[in-house]
């Protein structure tokens, strides 16, 4: 079966799907740190991901039997767990955010039977990892999906962006500020803010968006295709899927395909721009031809690492946009004194037609 639209790996593994195995990625995470940012575009599996670590420290066995971190993980002693997901919100207006984040804090609290203290988010959230600590003796497993969403959907919105931009800052401080209570960390979402605009007060997140060894954390290689999709592929021509949806990275040797593009792409045999038509960032596109830019990329651009994992409300660049939300990948990283410069460049065929069609 193939997991198309599956964000849970509960579902994924019950059901019997198709699985591609991140799981040793995993391990080395929490083996090598505990604090961490990842930056991927949308429909990359991000959200699949959290949820895979959501089973992990949850100790559920049965899930990841025959997996690579099965026989190193230890399985008798679970953690608690804050799992925000913010990716199934809408944030249109200033209140909403608020009254997402009390809705989400409020399912945890029921399931963990904790009586909230606080009425703010904010401080609600820092009770609820004091309590968990205290209550279970294990340091908080703290995991939160889509963390800038509530910015992008309003990104059109100057105003809007900023107020939830400066009210998400003091949420996510909390997580610093809360520090002997959380065990572990990570935040996903679509783009890096400056760290002077939302990560002020929570400067000790290890980012991990350009590191070589994690590039593959996310997405579908070669020998993923040809071993865990191999009878799917029958009838496929495999040139012609590498020409359309491989190529992307994040400063590793390997390339990987969007599991999006993959997925449907086995199911209905048909070669079109899948992840641009179920994917597309509608505010990338509204902000760049909103600001009168006809922007187009010309493969082989050379950008900073400062300028690519960074952007801020008001202040960003069409590059860095480009890049973290998928339209523009790293074709070879530079080094040079001072910081890593990074050559840019279209990742496939699909890209490059849905790219040109929409902005120019």
């Amino acid at each position: 079966m193939l997991p198309i639209g599956i964000q849970t790996f509960r579902n994924l593994r019950e059901e019997g799907c198709h699985y591609v195995d991140k799981t040793g990625y995993l391990q080395e995470l929490v083996e090598s740190g505990s604090r961490y940012f990842l930056s991927r575009p949308r429909r990359f599996g991000k959200s699949l991901l959290v949820s895979t670590l959501k089973s992990l420290f949850a100790c559920e066995r049965d899930l990841f039997a025959g997996l690579a971190i099965e026989p190193h993980w230890n399985w008798s002693a679970p953690c608690p767990i804050v799992h925000l997901d913010l990716g199934g919100g809408v944030f249109h207006e200033p209140r909403d955010l608020r009254r997402n984040l009390g809705a989400r804090l409020g399912d945890i609290e029921e399931d963990v039977r904790i009586e909230p203290k606080y009425e703010e988010p904010a401080e609600r959230f820092a009770f609820l990892l004091r309590q968990l600590h205290r209550t279970t003796g294990q340091r908080v497993a703290v995991l939160v999906d889509e963390y800038d969403k509530p910015i992008l959907d309003v990104l059109d919105d100057a105003a809007a962006a900023r107020a939830n931009r400066d009210y998400l800052r003091g949420l996510y401080a909390v997580i610093k500020r809360c520090d002997e209570h959380v065990g572990f960390c990570l935040l996903t979402g679509v783009g890096k803010f400056s760290k002077v605009s939302l990560f002020s007060g929570l400067n000790n997140l290890e980012d991990i968006t350009l590191a070589a060894r994690y590039s593959s954390i996310c997405g579908y290689t070669e020998r993923d295709l040809d071993t865990v999709f191999a009878a799917e592929l029958q009838g496929l021509d495999r040139a012609r899927i590498r020409e359309w949806y491989n190529g992307y990275s994040w400063g590793g040797d390997e390339r990987v395909y969007n599991p999006c593009d993959v997925l449907l792409l086995l199911k209905q045999r048909q070669f079109r721009n899948w992840w641009c038509e179920t994917g597309n960032s509608a505010f990338l596109v509204k902000l760049l031809l909103g600001k009168g830019i006809p922007w187009h990329c010309q493969d082989g651009m050379v950008r900073t690492e400062e300028l690519l994992s960074q952007f801020d409300v008001g202040a960003i660049a069409p590059e860095a946009l480009l890049f973290q939300t998928g339209y523009l990948t790293v074709l070879e990283r530079l080094e040079q004194v001072g910081s890593a410069h990074y050559r840019l460049g279209y990742p496939n065929r699909e890209v490059r037609q849905s790219l040109n069609r929409d902005l120019l």
